[in-house]
């Protein structure tokens, strides 16, 4: 028989196959299943939300935005909801940001806008701005979004709102980009969906982590219990993922993952602008406390070995001629790969998002903590600088 053909080395490669795969089918089921679980409990009526809707305070900060805030603010500003005001603080733009907030406050009279000081070059100018906006904030529930972002829906208050219950403070949603043309949009785009499956996976598990200030909500009065953003001020970054990482608890987090209650965001045009991005993130990321970084890293590293001991197997099966170890080995890949693509795709699309990934899904899991290591290699020797600001 051809089993009894099997050497030692060919039983070990497929012993550590299987451990490999249970770990990552334990990870897609445990973790990236969780928005596609917790929009089926929505549906069947198992989850509870707060019929009240608070007045809302929506913090933008905006810096050489005009032609942002002239295509998407409209969005945010005629929201389907009783009673909100929008603080755009504008962080010294050069354009005609000014004008265009002015001339939009007579139209929208729930807009005001505010500017930084100009003394204020030795701090992050953006943290600056999110604390001015606070403090101008008339309103208990604070929602932050960004600029170049606008809400697919005009019930996206709505469906924030409906989280915050007694025992609320933070609420983290999902933010996409739009369908771009070419290979770095696609890896752009499955980036981003990657990582909300990661840390809103993780919330909705009761382990919250960080949130993105895309698509998020939380108490005002946190923010002064916490002093702002003290805790960070030297750090050009910071203002949402280390802010929530520091007063998350798994408790006070809820999650919205309803497609209406997304944000879409025009797609980065420049690689470079994508890599200050992401080298950025690498900065702070080191500072989160609690385990969930280290087991994501984990899961990084047995995606890696899982491959890499599949390639080494299927090699040597084939040098053997053992076609038995080579089937089981080519099996348990595939095997891995439809329980991905069904919770990516099958998120992805709950999510609103309009691609689907299949032939590019082994390249973007392979190349993604790849070109993770590639970023963290030039912070490490080209980056570290931009870290940290001057005083």
């Amino acid at each position: 028989m051809e089993f009894i053909e099997v050497n030692t080395h060919e039983l070990i490669l497929l012993s550590v196959i299987g451990v490999l795969f249970i770990i990552q089918v334990i990870y897609f089921l445990a973790l990236y299943n969780q928005i596609h679980t917790h929009n089926k409990a929505v549906r069947q009526n198992k989850l509870s939300f707060s019929e009240a809707l608070p007045p809302l305070s929506i913090v933008i900060c905006a810096k050489n935005e005009s032609e942002n805030l002239r295509s998407f603010l409209p969005s945010v500003l005629e929201q389907d909801y009783p009673e909100f005001e929008v603080i755009v603080v504008n962080d010294g733009s050069t354009d005609e940001s000014e004008e265009l907030l002015s001339a939009l406050e007579k139209d929208y009279p729930h807009l005001y806008h505010s500017f930084t000081p100009e003394n204020s070059r030795y701090i992050s100018h953006k943290k600056l701005a999110l604390t001015l906006g606070i403090k101008a904030s008339k309103h208990e529930w604070l929602v932050f979004t960004e600029a170049n972002c606008y809400p697919v829906s005009k019930d996206w208050l709505r469906l924030i709102a409906r989280n915050f219950t007694p025992g609320t403070d933070i609420v983290l949603g999902y933010s996409g980009y739009e369908r771009g043309k070419g290979w770095m949009h696609k890896r752009i785009a499955f980036d981003a969906l990657f990582t909300s499956m990661r840390y809103l996976g993780y919330a909705l598990a009761k382990k919250p982590f960080m949130g993105i200030g895309r698509n998020m909500a939380y108490r005002r009065e946190l923010f002064f219990q916490q002093k702002g953003y003290s805790a960070h001020l030297n750090l050009q970054r910071g203002d949402d993922d280390l802010f929530i990482n520091k007063i998350a608890t798994n408790k006070n987090t809820r999650v919205e993952t309803d497609v209406n209650a997304t944000v879409r965001m025009k797609p980065i045009q420049y690689k470079k602008d994508w890599k200050e991005e992401k080298v950025s993130y690498m900065a702070t990321s080191q500072r989160f406390k609690g385990s969930q970084r280290f087991m994501l890293g984990f899961e990084t590293l047995t995606r890696i070995l899982f491959y890499l001991v599949v390639i080494a197997t299927i090699t040597l099966g084939i040098l053997n001629k053992h076609w038995l170890v080579v089937g089981i080995g080519g099996l348990v890949w595939l095997i891995r790969f439809i329980i991905q693509a069904l919770i990516t795709n099958k998120t992805a699309k709950e999510l609103g998002e309009n691609r689907r990934y299949y032939f590019t899904l082994p390249i973007f899991d392979i190349f993604q903590p790849l070109q993770s290591l590639q970023f963290k290699m030039f912070r490490a020797f080209g980056g570290k600088q931009g870290d940290i600001m001057t005083r």
